[in-house]
């Protein structure tokens, strides 16, 4: 049981996501305004900033279908300050989210999150922003099998949640449960009803024993016991990203969530004296570096989304979350004090970033 290493790290690869102002940073009080000025795409990277105090965040201090497992504040966490930052790029500004009009946007849409439980993470904190712009609207929430389904009824809008750990398929055959790293076959028929399509997957892939859903990997008709499960991610990448290249942009959006860090080594934020894992953890780091460097997962996929033919749009959320090692439920999540979550985020929280970012990029 446990889950297997992932040290070893590779070169990063800059993508900028575009947003149409830039500007001066100015100090006002414990928050930060922005002089906006027009700019060019090349100086403007929305993933390039710092995390600054903001009394009007969070977007939300309740939220009626929280899961219990990021709904820390009501499982007893006594802090509040991590709701309180807000993303500031260096020389750009983000796009507040606005809920209303979100749901404008999206009347009569179908917007479908895919992948583990960090993906529930991001969709139980849109669904929340959203309902907080107009709680007193009319919604259903459906679950069948592995797919969850927010509907705000008055909109017409689907929010969905597709279980899909690990993306390609898991097919049960004579011998066991296999691993397709070059099929997607199960599952793109129900990406394809969408009208936008948020990816994730990384943390089920470093899973062994009672906790691996999977007992052997099949490729190009070999079957193989295991493999070093970096390269077996990356070729699931390059199966997923051979089916949305066969996509029309136009009609369907596809993101990639970007890969959710854990913050289980406190060597990797610069306090090798510290406990070893989030607990206690208040305020985010200082400034925009992360002393524990790039994500290995999130390298390789920034590579696979390079070489796309029409590259999906990347929500280059790692080093940002990196830096936000208070945001996690620690004993504050499902287990309680039974357990240590430093995997998962607090709602309200980071993924609500996520989702401004998200937002950003679906009105540019």
């Amino acid at each position: 049981m446990g889950t297997l290493s992932s040290s070893s790290l590779f070169g990063a690869i800059l993508w900028l996501v575009v947003s149409p102002f830039m500007g001066q940073l100015v100090e006002e009080g414990n928050a930060y305004q922005v002089e906006h000025r027009s700019v060019t795409e090349s100086t403007c990277d929305l993933y390039e900033g710092t995390w600054v105090r903001d009394d009007s965040y969070p977007y939300y201090t309740s939220c009626p279908f929280l899961e219990k497992q990021f709904a820390c504040q009501s499982n007893g966490r006594p802090d509040q300050e991590y709701m309180k930052y807000r993303w500031q790029p260096l020389n750009c500004n983000l796009t507040r989210f606005d809920g209303r009009d979100f749901l404008t946007r999206f009347t009569g849409k179908k917007i479908m999150f895919v992948g583990d439980s960090l993906s529930l993470n991001q969709w139980q904190s849109l669904t929340c922003m959203l309902y907080s712009t107009e709680p007193s609207t009319k919604y259903t929430l459906v679950r069948t099998g592995g797919i969850s389904t927010f509907t705000f009824k008055d909109y017409n809008l689907e929010v969905r949640m597709a279980r899909n750990a690990f993306i390609v398929d898991i097919v049960m055959t004579d011998a066991g449960r296999a691993l397709l790293l070059d099929s997607v076959n199960g599952s793109r028929q129900l990406w394809e009803e969408n009208d936008v399509l948020i990816f994730d997957s990384w943390h089920w892939w470093l899973h062994i024993g009672r906790k691996q859903p999977w007992d052997f990997i099949r490729l190009g008709g070999k079957t193989i016991k295991d493999m070093n499960r970096l390269a077996a991610y990356e070729i699931a990448l390059k199966t997923w990203a051979k089916w949305a290249d066969s996509i029309d942009p136009a009609k369907t959006k596809v993101f990639f969530q970007g890969v959710s860090p854990d913050h289980d080594n406190s060597t990797e934020w610069g306090q090798p004296g510290a406990p070893t894992h989030c607990s206690g953890q208040t305020e985010p780091l200082l400034g925009s570096g992360y002393p524990g460097g790039p994500h290995p997962a999130e390298v390789v996929l920034e590579k696979i989304i390079g070489s796309m033919s029409k590259p999906a749009n990347l929500l280059k959320v790692t080093k940002l979350s990196q830096l936000r090692k208070d945001g996690h439920p620690s004993v504050y999540g499902f287990g309680g004090h039974r357990g240590m979550d430093c995997t998962h985020w607090c709602l309200a929280g980071v993924p609500d970033t996520w989702n401004e970012l998200l937002y950003a990029a679906l009105i540019q």
